[in-house]
Parts: C-alpha cells; sequence; structure tokens
C-alpha cells in the first residue's frame, strides 16, 4: 500500500530513540498517523511542527496497518506561529477540532479550510473571526451543522440576529425580540448577506465563540466525555485582552 498526499501536521509524538508517530489530516485521505523514522532528530524537527504543511508518501503492508511516512516539508509556519501566544493556542485549538474527525475519512474541504485558517493568524481578530467559522464548519461537518439561512420561527432571510439555543436556527429580530434574553446572538459577519470579512467587533467575536461554542459542547464534546480544550480558553483570552488594549489605545 502506498499514496502520496498533502498534509497539515496536527501532533508528534516521540517513538523509541529516534523515530516519532506523526498524526496528519491530510487532503484526500483524512486524519491519518504514521510513524516517521528519525522523526525525533533534529533534521526533521523543524517540519514535524504543528500547523505546519508537508508533503507525505505513506506506505504500510496493509491499509489497516500505522505505516510508515516520508515527509518534505512544504510551508513551515511554526517559525510564526511560535511568534505570537494567541496563534500557539490557535493552531493547538484548530488541532484538538480537525482530531474530532474519524481517522482516515476524507474531509476535503476541511482540509481546505484549515489551511486558510493556519495563514492568517497576523491580524488577531481576523484569526478570531476564521476560528469561530472553522468551529462552525466543523459541527456542519459532523452533522450538526447550524440553520442559519432562514428564520426558525418565520422563515424570513433577512434581519437575522438571534439563534435559538434549542434548536440552532437562526430567528429574525421581529419573531425573537420578545425572548432575546434566551436567545444567542448571531454576529454579524456570520450572516449570509452582513458583508465583508471585516464587519465584526470585540462583542461579535464574543458572540461567536459563545455560539459554536454551546453547540460543540452540547452535541460533539459531552457526548465523548469531553470539554473545550484549555488552548480555546487560552485563545479567547488572548483575543479579548489584545482588542482591550487597542480600545484603551484609541
Amino acid at each position: 500500500m502506498e499514496w502520496t498526499d498533502e498534509g497539515i501536521v496536527l501532533g508528534v509524538r516521540r517513538h523509541g530513540e529516534t523515530s516519532a508517530i506523526v498524526e496528519l489530516l491530510t487532503r484526500g485521505h483524512g486524519r491519518h498517523l504514521g510513524l516517521v523514522r528519525g522523526g525525533a532528530g533534529k533534521r526533521m524537527r523543524p517540519w514535524l511542527q504543528p500547523g505546519n504543511s508537508v508533503r507525505a508518501v505513506w506506505r504500510a503492508r496493509l491499509d489497516e496497518h500505522l505505516g510508515y511516512y516520508v515527509i518534505e516539508g512544504t510551508r513551515l509556519r511554526a517559525a510564526t506561529v511560535l511568534a505570537s501566544s494567541h496563534a500557539v493556542y490557535g493552531v493547538t485549538h484548530l488541532a484538538s477540532l480537525a482530531r474530532l474527525l474519524p481517522e482516515r475519512d476524507p474531509h476535503e474541504d476541511i482540509y481546505e479550510m484549515l489551511d486558510r485558517t493556519l495563514d492568517d493568524f497576523d491580524d488577531i481578530g481576523e484569526a478570531a473571526a476564521h476560528l469561530i467559522r472553522f468551529e462552525l464548519a466543523m459541527l456542519a461537518e459532523l452533522g450538526f451543522g447550524l440553520d442559519l439561512e432562514a428564520c426558525a420561527a418565520t422563515g424570513e432571510t433577512s434581519d437575522l440576529v438571534y439563534v435559538s439555543p434549542k434548536s440552532g436556527g437562526a430567528v429574525s429580530r421581529q419573531a425573537g425580540d420578545p425572548w432575546r434574553d434566551r436567545l444567542l446572538r448571531l454576529p454579524p459577519f456570520l450572516r449570509a448577506s452582513a458583508g465583508g470579512p471585516n464587519r465584526w467587533s470585540d462583542q461579535d467575536l464574543q458572540d461567536g465563540f459563545a455560539l459554536t461554542g454551546l453547540f460543540l459542547l452540547r452535541h460533539v464534546l459531552e457526548p465523548r466525555g469531553q470539554g473545550h480544550s484549555d488552548a480555546r480558553d487560552g485563545f479567547i483570552n488572548a483575543v479579548s485582552r489584545h482588542l482591550a488594549r487597542v480600545s484603551s489605545a484609541l
């Protein structure tokens, strides 16, 4: 058995004296592990960092075996990521989300979205918005997508400003105002008609994380006996601190 694919490093653990077991999210073969001979050495270490993009050749005698990787780095993001705490938290959290996918099951749209998200950590606010969208996409990929296209109560497609915490459906302003204290806020950057990617505020980001966080916890994490990762909390706190500093300086 042999294949070649693009991949993003999710994690690495040492195996023996010199080797490492590397976990990749690949474009065509999904989340996939393999043994890298010499993966614990200095030469391979810069390539085998979470968030890096690689070209991987996987070989095994049988498809169900762990197999071996031969890996070549193609986009080494780790050096940039390590320069900021929010990026370290963000990459760690993205990897934990990708691990929710079943092993060896292709998810090409998620792969491409992860690749784009990892390229956009320079602007902390944009990184937060992208990460929220990625969490929303993961919910859909795992079968728990939110319906944010039309009002769950009236069918209207305009002025959608709330989300029902029970159904995960959008709710229009007119239908939701009487029960707004019981509803989640739908931030403008998650609405289909909201416009450009820069239309968000600190409150929008907080609302976005509250929205995706609730449904991830209820439908995905708690049934597995898990909670939100510490990295997610660290990323959110880093974003809040940064935006507070920017606001106080204005």
